[in-house]
């Protein structure tokens, strides 16, 4: 059975979340040396003019993705890097394929399918007028946190 058909049989996805959430906060803490919270609600109206996506295949298929709004991708850069606020622009698309690509890694491991799962390299759009919309029929989680005031979201998409 795969991790994907695992996913509706049983209440795992639930614990997927939970997972994710912790994956985040660790990856975070460690690359960004920063905490990001989870507030009460999630602010529809915030921008999200940044997302970094990261392919999953193999026993997990899917799309882990990363969205923030192009200050909050400027600031992870920085904070990533040491270097000031206005020379981190330049750098936030691969600043944000990296916190990406770390998340996914850490969440796979996370729920064992560190060898059962691939990870595709980085992708990141940036734009003031985009819309994501995956063709894969299956699941999906969505978490909302706040980074030194910025919105951030972290996207799961599995396949089944």
């Amino acid at each position: 059975m795969s991790a994907s058909t695992q996913v509706q049989a049983d209440s795992s996805f639930q614990h997927w979340r939970t997972v994710l959430g912790e994956a985040v906060k660790e990856v975070f803490s460690m690359m960004v040396g920063v905490a990001v919270t989870t507030p009460e609600a999630d602010p529809s109206s915030a921008e999200a003019d940044v997302t970094g996506m990261v392919g999953l295949a193999g026993e997990l298929c899917g799309v882990l993705s990363v969205r923030c709004s192009k200050n909050g991708a400027a600031r992870i850069a920085s904070q990533m890097l040491g270097v000031p606020l206005t020379d981190a622009a330049s750098h936030q698309s691969d600043a944000i394929g990296e916190i990406c690509n770390m998340v996914a890694g850490s969440f796979k491991a996370k729920i064992n399918l560190e060898d059962k799962c691939m990870l595709s390299v980085p992708t990141v759009i940036t734009g003031e007028d985009y819309q994501l919309h995956s063709v894969a029929a299956g699941d999906r989680i969505e978490l909302f946190f706040v980074y030194e005031g910025e919105p951030l979201w972290i996207g799961l998409e599995v396949r089944s």
